[in-house]
């Protein structure tokens, strides 16, 4: 067979071993086969050339050994001894039935060699140059190494902006705080000098009344109402920003709030001559209590704002599908249809309303984002100088019976008299309590001051005088008002009459009065307000 191989001449008889072998001569890959000594029997042409070995090795006869030690002295097993090299070649394949090694030749190509153990006991030793499908290896791994290198970058590239975010976020909501803060410690100190003086603005304007002076006196009460609606709207605007709003969803009934809003709307209407009209229907609705009455204050107050006297505003709730439409109507001014969308945006004001009433064009701002941290609707309907009709749509809490609607009281006139209303003023602002009393004495009020509640019992001021109404300023030097109330209560020994005066507009301030069932007056007091609490008190004695 090697002869035939070596010769390429077939014997006769022998085409198909002639054809056989032909075929293994052109292989594209070296074959060789050895006997069971390891002597080789014959081999291909690929064999010898891509090995590179001379004629004398691919000769039939030669030994295995032979070829290794050529190869390893040639550099191609690798570093060492070329015989111990070849030796543990041969012991290697020899151990095994099959192998498959891949090396890299001293001429630079990468070779995989299988030897293989046929049934009798002969080699069968075979090699394929790989070089292509190697280096495509390599670049593939390469390629694989960069792209883990560039992932690995990004991602920490990512941790860092991460950690960097998180550091600002940190940094901003630590600011926000510091903000809110300051913002409740600014509302109370700037509030409180302005409360002082509409106060004293208030009495001076009752007192001029038919004088030179009560147009002056007017004029300085409207602009220091004016300062406080634009401070008010600020520190809200403020609030939200700084994420401070915080948003408690409830049951409850929206008569009691349209109730209040008629309490505290009814004294600024009738100054200006207008018929105020609350329809305060028994529903149960799903909101926060304070913020939609934040919302329908804003909205009556911008009604009877903008409606000139003789005319009327309507607030009512209307049953609509699963919500409840609380209506502000008026016979105001109007909206043209083309500016809607501008009146919700801050600082802007329609050249109408304007020249009507003073303010930064803030308040219909607020009542947007707060109806959208609440989840609801607002719809605006308007003619010019026809009116509008402000709604916002309340989810309606539905299979809960209403209370019964009572008669409504009727209220109290704004002239009643006040005369011997025992009222018991706290506030450590001395200057607020000069003003109070200055106030309320000229209504014909009996007044007494207090800076604290230690005052009060060194002074004794509550022994065999008990007063008809305390008005308790909030923030206090040795406790809150809420707390300061209740002692006052347990001196006496039952149920004493008291509102809240602060110029904290916080919402926990406002929750912790209403379930104490305390009314709350926001510092700057309107005295119309102040005057509307004590005709009830009055009535009640």
């Amino acid at each position: 067979m090697s002869d035939e191989i070596e010769t390429g001449q077939a014997s006769p008889g022998a085409s198909h071993a002639f054809s056989l072998e032909t075929a293994f001569s052109h292989l594209p890959y070296g074959v060789a086969l050895f006997d069971t000594g390891l002597k080789l029997i014959a081999a291909n042409r690929a064999y010898g050339e891509k090995l590179l070995l001379p004629p004398e090795l691919v000769a039939p006869g030669t030994a295995l050994e032979a070829i290794l030690l050529f190869m390893g002295g040639r550099g191609d097993l690798g570093p060492g001894d070329p015989a111990a090299l070849a030796s543990a070649r041969i012991a290697y394949i020899k151990g095994q039935s099959t192998t498959l090694t891949r090396r890299m030749s001293v001429f630079g190509r990468h070779l995989e060699i299988h030897t293989s153990r046929t049934a009798t006991g002969e080699m069968v030793i075979s090699f394929t140059d790989v070089t292509d499908r190697a280096q495509a290896e390599a670049a593939l791994a390469e390629m694989n190494h960069t792209l883990e290198e560039r992932v690995h970058e990004r991602t920490r590239a990512l941790s860092r902006l991460n950690a960097e975010l998180e550091r600002a976020r940190a940094k901003a909501d630590a600011a926000n705080l510091d903000k809110t803060q300051f913002l409740a410690a600014a509302s109370h100190d700037l509030l409180q000098p302005l409360n002082a003086a509409r106060l004293y603005t208030s009495t001076l304007y009752e007192r001029s009344r038919g004088t030179a002076l009560a147009s002056l006196a007017e004029s300085i009460d409207a602009s220091l109402g004016a300062v406080e609606d634009i401070m008010s709207a600020l520190l809200d605007i403020s609030r939200m920003d700084s994420g401070a709003l915080k948003v408690s969803m409830a049951q409850f009934d929206i008569r009691e709030l349209l109730r209040k809003i008629e309490i505290e709307f009814r004294p600024q209407a009738e100054e200006k001559s207008i018929r105020l009209d609350v329809v305060a229907t028994s529903r149960v609705v799903h909101s926060d209590r304070m913020l939609l009455a934040r919302v329908v204050q804003n909205l009556v107050s911008n009604a009877i704002k903008y409606t000139k006297p003789g005319g009327r505003v309507l607030v009512g709730g209307r049953i609509r599908g699963n919500t409840v439409r609380v209506d502000v109507i008026d016979t105001g001014i109007g909206i043209d249809l083309h500016q809607h969308h501008l009146i919700f945006t801050e600082f802007s004001r329609l050249e109408q309303g304007a020249r009507i009433a003073p303010g930064l064009g803030l308040g219909l701002s607020i009542v947007k984002r707060i109806v959208s941290a609440l989840d609801h609707a607002i719809e605006l309907d308007s003619r010019v100088g026809k009116g509008s009709r402000f709604s916002v749509f309340v989810p309606r809490v539905m299979g809960v019976p209403a209370a019964p609607e009572p008669e409504p009281p009727a209220p109290p006139p704004v002239d009643a008299s006040l005369a011997g209303l025992n009222v018991l003023c706290v506030d450590n602002e001395s200057a607020i309590l000069s003003a109070m009393e200055t106030l309320l004495g000229g209504w014909g009020c009996t007044v007494k001051t207090a800076t604290s509640l230690r005052q009060i019992a060194q002074e004794g001021m509550i022994e065999g005088w008990v007063p008809d109404l305390v008005l308790m300023d909030y923030h206090l030097d040795q406790t809150s008002g809420l707390d300061a109330i209740e002692w006052l209560r347990q001196q006496v020994g039952g149920h004493l009459p008291a509102a809240l005066l602060t110029a904290d507009r916080s919402h926990q301030v406002r929750a912790l009065a209403d379930n104490r069932g305390i009314p709350i007056l926001p510092k700057p007091i309107k005295p119309a307000a102040l005057r509307a609490l004590l005709n009830q008190m009055s009535k009640q004695r």
